[in-house]
């Protein structure tokens, strides 16, 4: 695999970057750190599904988990090769002006909003908004 001066993976990066489902899962990650069941619900996928996409991202070293009783938060992990998170920055900016993307992100609006009209939800951590380390 082609790395970079720091030992980041482009090549990996890349194949994160090409599928459709691990882009919509970064949108909605964006700048807040967020419960997978939100993930699933939104994007109304299985568990399993969204969990192999999360695992994938998080093996390219760009996006970061962490758990809190049985909830899972994801967050964006800036890499520290400046190549990639150029890369990443320019990905996750221009994501956002996407119908689909836009559409998933009021999905997730509505979902925090409104918790109770979603049953995977109801009692799940809202989203927090997660200050990213800027390069």
């Amino acid at each position: 695999m082609p790395k970079t001066g720091t030992g980041f993976s482009l090549d990996l990066l890349f194949r994160a970057l090409a599928d459709p489902t691990r882009l919509r899962l970064l949108n909605l990650i964006g700048d807040q750190e967020i419960c997978v069941c939100y993930l699933v619900e939104i994007l109304r996928m299985s568990q399993p599904k969204i969990s192999r996409h999360l695992a994938y991202l998080r093996k390219a070293g760009i996006v970061a988990a962490r758990r809190e009783g049985k909830w899972m938060h994801y967050r964006i992990a800036t890499p520290s090769d400046q190549v990639a998170a150029r890369i990443l920055r320019e990905t996750m900016k221009h994501l956002s002006d996407k119908s689909e993307m836009k559409r998933d992100v009021s999905r997730l609006r509505s979902a925090c909003c409104a918790p109770q009209k979603y049953q995977l939800i109801q009692s799940a951590p809202a989203p927090a908004l997660f200050l990213k380390k800027k390069n």
